[in-house]
């Protein structure tokens, strides 16, 4: 599970989870494994319809979904030289699973923005398309994190060193130059 907010590793119960974004200063070790970036797509059904947005105000005019844990709040970045551009989309629907949210979208209901890893198929199989990719945002880092020291099981540490040997291999969070 990739994990977008603040980790209580200890609190939450956890030994080990992977995160996106950049890292408060943390009592844990951190393993960066690769980067992910947002990708703003459609079936090509949906733009045949609806046309295709040159850039990322023309999204204000399009049905959007997203995911419901990001909230209707939620503001959707893109860099403008200096500084960050945002739209407050005006969601049509919030879904709980990104799962639902790519197969809506490959189906020509909307257009929304996950992770590669989410939609890599959907794009391969040209059910979904890319867009406004001269606007992504740069891309936030994926680390391994985890508690470090004597009280670290065996165990713990194997896991973790799997989770980086298969992490850093992944083409979706280290695509070849």
């Amino acid at each position: 599970m990739f994990v977008d907010r603040n980790v209580n590793l200890i609190g939450e119960g956890l030994d080990v989870a992977i995160r996106t974004g950049e890292l408060p200063d943390l009592s844990l070790i951190a393993t960066r494994v690769g980067t992910v970036r947002s990708i703003v797509f459609a079936a090509p059904e949906y733009l045949e319809i609806h046309g295709t947005p040159a850039n990322p105000e023309d999204l204000k005019i399009h049905k959007l979904i997203g995911p419901s844990a990001t909230g209707s709040n939620a503001h959707w970045m893109f860099p403008d030289g200096n500084t960050p551009f945002s739209i407050r989309p005006g969601l049509r629907l919030e879904i709980n699973t990104n799962d639902a949210i790519r197969d809506l979208v490959a189906r020509g209901w909307s257009i929304s923005r996950l992770l590669p890893y989410q939609v890599a198929q959907r794009i391969a199989d040209g059910s979904g398309v890319p867009l406004l990719e001269a606007f992504e945002p740069p891309p936030h880092p994926v680390h391994v994190i985890h508690e470090e020291g004597r009280l670290v099981s065996t165990k713990v540490r194997s896991f973790v060193d799997f989770m980086v040997e298969r992490l850093r291999a992944d083409l979706a969070l280290n695509p070849s130059p």
